[in-house]
């Protein structure tokens, strides 16, 4: 997998194509202003007002800082927020935000809105404590892959088997990416991608599952809505 070259490079903000091995291509922000995140929530709900889609799906994952206490017992704190629909990723380094916007409150506690990841309780955990964000719809991937393929044992299983299994796709999830610094600013181009990566196959995985899309076919240029056009289209509304 690699980054295309950065656009509208600022100090807390920039865009970026996180392309994958079989070609698909990502439009990734990166950003720790909320006035940004803001932007992107604004794009993916306009762009599936009206859809025939149920419901909106949206991949969600964090990273997370691990800190300690006076006494040194440990504690985790959300450091990046990642959200994912369709081609478009969003990779909030909330840990350093100006402020965390009204629209993500309200956009995490849409109960119209699906957010799918795996292990999502840990993260709905996390957003909470260390943000006051709360979640209202949300699915694990493990649990829904393992009803819809009727294949109990996927209930342990990892991001990277659904993503094999569910996408016919290998990913890597390198461990010193996992455990690297996320509170770093700005993130490495392989946290970039690690983060956006994470958080597409989640969505792609929920999006896949919940339609009752047949699995490990190829996904075509319509599979999500106007690809192409929209990643054109982010560059120009979001810079």
């Amino acid at each position: 997998m690699e980054d295309g070259r950065h656009t509208c490079k600022y100090d807390d903000i920039y865009h970026t194509d996180v392309t994958m091995e079989d070609g698909t291509v990502i439009r990734t922000t990166i950003t720790s202003l909320a006035h940004h995140v803001t932007l992107f929530i604004k794009e993916v709900t306009r762009d599936y007002e009206g859809h025939d889609q149920q419901q909106l799906i949206v991949g969600i994952d964090t990273e997370w800082r691990r800190c300690f206490h006076a006494d040194g017992r440990q504690f985790y704190r959300t450091a990046v927020l990642q959200l994912c629909v369709g081609y478009r990723c969003l990779v909030f380094q909330i840990i350093h935000a100006d402020y965390i916007p009204f629209e993500l409150m309200y956009f995490l506690a849409d109960p119209d809105i699906c957010f799918v990841g795996v292990g999502i309780d840990g993260d709905i955990k996390r957003l909470d404590e260390d943000c006051n964000l709360k979640i209202a719809n949300s699915k694990d991937l493990r649990s829904v892959a393992a009803d819809v393929l009727c294949r109990p044992e996927l209930q342990h299983a990892g991001l990277k088997r659904l993503t094999l299994e569910v996408m016919g796709v290998n990913i890597d999830k390198p461990k010193h990416i996992t455990m690297s610094k996320w509170f770093t600013k700005p993130l490495s181009r392989e946290q970039v991608r690690y983060a956006c990566i994470d958080a597409y196959v989640s969505f792609e995985i929920g999006r896949r599952l919940l339609s009752g899309e047949s699995t490990r076919h190829p996904t075509t240029s319509t599979d999500v809505i106007d690809t192409v056009t929209r990643a054109s289209s982010s560059s120009s509304s979001i810079s």
